[in-house]
Formats: structure tokens, sequence, C-alpha cells
């Protein structure tokens, strides 16, 4: 039984675009196994605390030497890491805010990001495993556009979870987001309509593809 790891970051609720998108690979996924397992963090209604001092270090330090500050500070980044290491397959929304990835999803980051275990080690636990990244942006940021090269989401995160955390990483990017909100976007809305569209068909085909083969 294959388990789908589904984080969510978005604080825009139910008009949020990352969501959609998250939330389309998910019907996908189950639809093609029903008696896969689903763990859902919603991030932006339950975010996880910054990494602290007691929670950093106790990851440096044996378990039977842990003092019961650090013992109780690193019992949450023991849940997010074997949560993590439990998935096959791990499906994170991390919409574009400022440049960047929401603060709630880089605190999820360095609490996963335990160096000698998930990172910087022989056989990181982590390596391998399929992360499907949903961000949105309101703008566009390809080739060629005014935002070219200020994307720093997918650079962010193809270091962190795929050469630091050894995970295969693929990028779902809906874009033009705020076309449809924007007055002087409106002439872009068909593009945006085409993205959403064609990153609604990218979520769904790659969960069935992930969740037969996990399946088989």
């Amino acid at each position: 039984m294959a388990t789908l790891l589904h984080i969510d970051t978005s604080l825009n609720g139910e008009n949020s675009h990352s969501r959609a998108v998250t939330a389309a690979f998910r019907r996908a996924w189950e639809g093609e196994h029903p008696q896969g397992r689903v763990i859902h963090r919603d991030l932006d209604a339950d975010p996880v605390p910054h990494l602290r001092a007691a929670a950093y270090y106790a990851g440096y330090t044996a378990p039977a030497d842990q003092s019961p500050e650090q013992r109780a500070a690193f019992a949450l980044r023991a849940e997010l890491i074997e949560e993590a290491e439990a998935a096959d397959v791990i499906l994170l929304s991390a919409p574009m805010y400022n440049y960047s990835i929401p603060s709630t999803l880089k605190a999820w980051i360095d609490h996963v990001f335990a160096v000698g275990r998930t990172a910087m080690t022989e056989n990181p636990s982590l390596a391998g495993k399929p992360a499907v990244v949903v961000t949105s942006r309101g703008g566009s940021f390809r080739e060629g556009t005014p935002q070219h090269g200020n994307d720093y989401v997918q650079s962010y995160l193809r270091q962190a979870l795929g050469a630091g955390l050894g995970m295969d990483v693929t990028f779902i990017v809906p874009e033009l987001t705020l076309a449809p909100v924007v007055p002087a976007m409106a002439g872009l809305v068909p593009l945006f309509e085409a993205s959403r569209a064609e990153s609604l068909a990218a979520a769904e085909s790659h969960a069935r593809e992930l969740a037969i083969r996990l399946a088989a």
C-alpha cells in the first residue's frame, strides 16, 4: 500500500491555484490507487514552528545522550522526518510569495533536513523519492519575460529537495494567476487559462503514472 504525503501551504484557501492543482493530483492518485494512504498537512492552517536551537542540536546528539529539553524539542522533527520517510510520494504546494517559498514550507524543510540522516550522508533516507512541487505565481518568470531570472522558488527547491535530500523533483507551474483579477493583465487571461488547464492535466497524468507504478 503506497503512501502519499500531501502538503499544502497557500494562505488563499479555496481560492488557491496551487491547492486546486494539488487537489487534482490527489484525486487522480486516489482514483488509481484507492487502497493507498494519504497524509495531508495544511501548513497554513496548522503551521510547524520555526526550527529552534534545542531541536536543531538534538539532531546531532545520540538519543540516549539527549537532555529532556532536547528530547521534547526533537519530537516534532522526528515525527515530520518519519512521515516523509514513510511516504512513497511527497506532494508539495509552493506558491511564490515575494519571489520565494512560503515561510511555512521553509520551516517544514528545516525540520526534515537532518544532517546524517536525510541529508549530507552517503545514503540519505529520502533519496530517490518522488517529490511533486506545484509552484503557482501571479505573473510569468519564463525566459523572455521581464521577470525572467527572479524565480527563487524552483532554484531553491531544486537544491534543497533535489541536491540536498536526494529526491526526484518534478515541478508543475501554474502561472499568471493574477490575470483574472488585475485589470492591467486582462489581455493575459487566455494564457492564464491555458496554463491552469495544462497544470491540472499534468498533475492528473503524473499522479496516475506514479500511483500505477507504485501499486504494481
